[in-house]
């Protein structure tokens, strides 16, 4: 049976940072537990706890939870209502549609004097006669019951009924649970009957498996394994219709049995799938010959750039974006790469020999890309080549044209004229004419008058 595990609650925790000591609510529901435990140990703070959803046959493990308000168990198999006079804060209970058909036994929880709204709607309890009288006069702490208000009125009425309602609840309960007995060996006796038909299968399959096996043709084989297979589809679907169809009683067995045979059918599934992918035949990436195949089995557009200017040979290989880095492998050889992309293929034979040690791999934090630099082997060799040409075409001024080397070019000045370079007067300072006001540049008006010989000078103008 699944239980919770210390896991489970640190999961459900994120809200926390996965704390659990100091844990004040958490969300178990849709879970598929099967018993309650742990919790009281792990998470003394809790103050709501939801478990709706689950296949929880006893209320248990909770009473040193003395900060619990509210707890949340409905749709579950629980049939019977103990273990809370430990939550002292229990201010609401939802025990919404499951199987408590011993009604008296909310007298357990007349210690929980918090206690204000209760939820018993969907369980067998409630068809009782005279059930609602008897919640409401036995536990007079309650302001709701099943969403609905408890008013004055009604408790006084109850509380004057008590003694006559109180032996009907009674008579009824005993016969709820002599029914529930039946039930319990019904579903015994059916859970046998199928274990042994189960049984009965297994070692027919294996009786007609066993003989021939060996002698039988690789081909007749195959079609056999073909036929067996569908064969087994259309048992399976028989025997799906048969469990759906079947009249069963809405019990806490039933239901476990439904969940039981849904988890074997999702098992079943799974374990096909997993021989499926096991039984898929392997790419072909290199031939018997030695021939390095072009493979894009993930189907990824993809960019190879030869830039000659680095000298290198640059592959974009367009990924998904939210692909998790650690789904790639990337593996270069000289002659081609190969990333494989969740476990597929993509394989490249390259242009040219790269050098797969100075090889370079980066991913996009935006588009995602991967960026695969490879250096060419021939590097040293086409650099040489590239300078001797130059070199040749070059003719005169050889000594312009050669590669730099690691002193710092100069220009060639004639040191005779110039011993060192005059940087005063680099720039020529501008008349600043029309600048500021005229009254504080007499200087320039004079100079002006100094170098034009026909100048009259015009006070009018």
């Amino acid at each position: 049976f699944l239980s919770v595990t210390e896991d489970l609650v640190r999961r459900r925790a994120e809200h926390n940072n996965c704390e659990i000591f100091s844990l004040e609510e958490i969300s178990l529901h849709q879970q598929e537990i099967e018993k309650l435990e742990h919790l009281d140990k792990w998470c003394r703070d809790l103050k709501i706890l939801y478990l709706q959803n689950n296949l929880i046959p006893k209320i248990e493990n909770v009473s040193k939870l003395k900060k619990l308000e509210y707890l949340n168990v409905a749709l579950n198999n629980i049939e019977r209502i103990e273990n809370l006079e430990g939550c002292e804060e229990l201010k609401k209970l939802d025990l919404t549609a499951n199987f408590i058909g011993e009604l008296s036994s909310i007298e357990s929880l007349k210690c929980n004097i918090h206690l204000k709204e209760l939820f018993l709607m969907g369980n067998p309890c409630t068809e009782f006669e005279g059930y609602r009288q008897f919640v409401v006069a036995t536990l007079q702490q309650l302001k709701y019951l099943d969403s609905k208000e408890i008013e004055r009125s009604e408790r006084i009425k109850a509380l004057q009924d008590y003694p006559e309602v109180q032996w009907k609840i009674r008579e009824q309960e005993a016969v709820y649970l002599l029914k529930r007995a039946r039930e319990k060996e019904e579903a015994q006796r059916r859970m046998q009957e199928k274990k042994a038909e189960k049984q009965k299968q297994t070692n027919s399959k294996l009786g007609c498996d066993s003989p021939d096996s060996p002698k039988e043709k690789p081909n007749q084989a195959e079609a056999d394994g073909e036929q067996e297979r569908c064969r087994t589809v259309e048992n399976d679907d028989d025997e799906d219709r048969k469990f759906w169809e079947e009249p069963t009683p809405y019990t806490p067995e039933s239901r476990l049995e439904t969940h039981r045979y849904i988890e074997e059918k999702r098992r079943a599934k799974d374990n096909v799938r997993e021989s499926k992918k096991r039984e898929k035949t392997a790419w072909t990436l290199v031939t018997a010959e030695g021939k390095v195949l072009n493979v894009n089995v993930p189907k990824l557009h993809f960019a190879l750039k030869d830039d000659e200017e680095n000298n290198q040979i640059i592959l974009d290989l367009a990924v998904y974006r939210h692909l998790d880095t650690s789904l790639l492998d990337v593996d270069v050889q000289p002659t081609y790469i190969r990333v494989l992309v969740k476990g597929k293929p993509f394989q490249l034979v390259l242009p040219e020999e790269v050098k797969p040690d100075s090889s370079s791999a980066k991913r996009s934090q935006t588009t995602g890309h991967l960026v695969v630099t490879m250096p060419k082997a021939k590097e040293i060799i086409l650099a040489k080549q590239k300078v001797s040409a130059s070199i040749k075409h070059s003719g005169c001024n050889t000594q312009q044209k050669t590669p730099r080397s690691g002193q710092v070019e100069k220009l060639e000045v004639d040191p005779s004229k110039y011993s060192f370079p005059d940087v005063t007067n680099i720039v020529q300072e501008k008349e600043r004419t029309g600048q500021g006001p005229i009254k504080l540049q007499p200087q320039k008006i004079t100079e002006a008058k100094k170098s034009s010989v026909d100048f009259e000078n015009n006070e009018d103008v």
